[in-house]
């Protein structure tokens, strides 16, 4: 089965936040972009990235979490956190090479996009279609050979 990601394409985004919008509203309630789950970054002025989990096959915060807190959803393949046995250590936000796990600005439990059980919110509101949901081998990323690239290109980690 191929597993679906969402793609970022930064050249369609133009910082309407509306992906950290509706995205806190289905998993928090709140308009609270603090709580969503997508961040849009402005990198510079009209250089916007939204950052999403990347669902990495290596998964480096589920490998660093002591907790037992990170799992894998085996129908979808999404990042799953367990808040009962989250600590709020940080050790999975420090892990990702994406900045894509954040700390939940009330709770302090780590949080990530779980991909809304394969049907994501901010994919359908976005007006730009600067983020879509595909698989994995027709993503921008698997275009440009690999996870990373889009990131390590606008300087957004460093290895």
């Amino acid at each position: 089965m191929a597993f679906k990601i969402i793609s970022v394409d930064e050249k369609k985004c133009v910082s309407c936040k509306i992906c950290e919008i509706v995205c806190s509203l289905k998993k928090e309630g709140a308009l609270n972009p603090e709580k969503s789950r997508i961040r849009v970054w402005s990198l510079h002025p009209g250089i916007d990235v939204p950052v999403v989990c990347r669902q990495c096959n290596d998964s480096p915060c589920e490998d660093a979490c002591e907790y037992d807190a990170i799992s894998r959803n085996e129908e979808n393949n999404s990042i799953v956190i367990n808040s009962t046995n989250c600590t709020g250590c940080g050790l999975c936000v420090e892990a990702c090479p994406f900045q894509a796990i954040f700390l939940h600005p009330e709770t302090n439990k780590a949080i990530t996009c779980d991909l809304c059980e394969g049907d994501p919110t901010c994919v359908k509101y976005c007006p730009t279609k600067a983020i879509t949901y595909v698989p994995w081998e027709r993503s921008l990323e698997a275009k440009r050979g690999s996870e990373k690239k889009l990131y390590q290109d606008l300087n957004l980690f460093v290895d």
